[in-house]
């Protein structure tokens, strides 16, 4: 129900009685067809929200022997507002203006009534009156047609504003997951590292079981991590790099604190693409954190170069020294730089080496650059 409208049945009641008030007024009882006419047309708009048609045939006969004519226009307008058919409307239309004009032999309106003069003024009245509750029933369809389609839209707007904000949530999600993973993950398992190097190499004890806590407290931060990548990868989308990345600028402190015997070898120029150098940037992490977890005391070596029109960036390792820490990992370090060497349409490329070492080679094309 539209606010501020009274309800459908109290509507109907008034209808009925303003019908009965057309009755009452416009025809003679004492002439008991006209007046059978007119009730029967009075009482059949009880029906017109059901039976729409039926109700617009059960008042035709009060206009074709009465000029209580108010049921019958209220008849044609609930039909032309329900319907659709616009043949059925105007065909309807059409039946109420002959009815109306017409001087039928049981009409209480007589042929000789009508003057030369008078006839073109009767029609046009007539037809007027019979199109008027049409045209304002389509009117009114078509405005309720209209709010129901805005309201419509208003709903896929909202809908659609809901699964953006959903999705820049997820992109968030994800690129926290790869931040974590790239750099918090990198930190923590140098701690682990360095704590199980004192652990084994200190004389102290005191000083080994404070180095064996400290390394079992990061093996369960990294373990903690684990899960919550899983999670926030699992809930997550494509990244998109919503928080300030490193550059080929910070290279070198990478290499210097990575905790492993590195050397950086690098010629490329400064003006490649943001996403270019993120991505060699997070490959040299991911490899050297892998030297750390899995060829302690191994030494590294980064060479990057430029050689027609692409970048090479080759991280090798030599064959460990000592055994490998039992450090957890979520395995999720490579995929996530295939995906994004492949986003900026290169490769990733690992494997063994024959002196029982480890090669990473990651191939970016430098059209990125500006």
């Amino acid at each position: 129900m539209t606010p501020g409208r009274p309800p459908a049945p109290l509507q109907d009641v008034l209808l009925v009685l303003i019908a009965l008030l057309d009755a009452w007024v416009h025809v003679d009882f004492e002439t008991r067809p006209a007046m059978i006419c007119a009730l029967l047309a009075a009482l059949a708009l009880a029906l017109r929200r059901h039976r729409p048609l039926l109700t617009f045939a059960l008042t035709l006969p009060s206009a074709m022997t009465t000029d209580a004519v108010f049921a019958t226009t209220a008849a044609l307008y609930t039909l032309s507002l329900i319907g659709r058919h616009r043949v059925l409307l105007a065909g309807c239309s059409l039946t109420y203006a002959i009815s109306d004009f017409l001087p039928w032999p049981w009409s209480s309106l007589k042929a000789n009534d009508f003057t030369q003069a008078n006839t073109l003024v009767h029609l046009t009245y007539t037809l007027a009156t019979a199109a008027a509750p049409v045209f304002l029933g389509q009117l009114v369809q078509a405005r309720r047609d209209l709010s129901h389609r805005l309201a419509e839209i208003s709903e896929a707007r909202e809908h659609e504003r809901l699964l953006t904000a959903q999705s820049i949530l997820a992109q968030e999600r994800a690129q926290l997951a790869r931040e974590m993973h790239d750099v918090v993950s990198h930190q923590v398992s140098l701690i682990a590292v360095q704590a199980g190097a004192l652990q084994v190499g200190s004389q102290d004890a005191e000083t080994r079981d404070a180095a064996a806590t400290i390394r079992q407290l990061s093996v369960q931060t990294l373990e903690e991590l684990r899960h919550m990548v899983s999670v926030l990868r699992a809930s997550g989308s494509r990244p998109t790099e919503l928080t300030p990345q490193p550059s080929l600028a910070d290279l070198e402190r990478l290499v210097e604190s990575s905790g492993i015997d590195a050397e950086l070898k690098t010629d490329l120029p400064d003006d490649l693409s943001p996403p270019v150098q993120r991505a060699v940037y997070r490959t040299v992490q991911e490899a050297l954190t892998n030297v750390r977890k899995h060829a302690p005391g191994a030494r590294a070596t980064v060479h990057i170069r430029r050689t027609n029109g692409t970048i090479h960036t080759t991280v090798a390792n030599t064959a460990p020294t000592r055994p490998a820490l039992p450090l957890p990992g979520a395995h999720h370090g490579l995929a996530g730089l295939r995906q994004r060497a492949e986003l900026l349409g290169g490769t990733i490329t690992s494997g063994p080496t024959p002196d029982g070492g480890y090669e990473l080679n990651l191939e970016l094309p430098a059209t990125n650059s500006p």
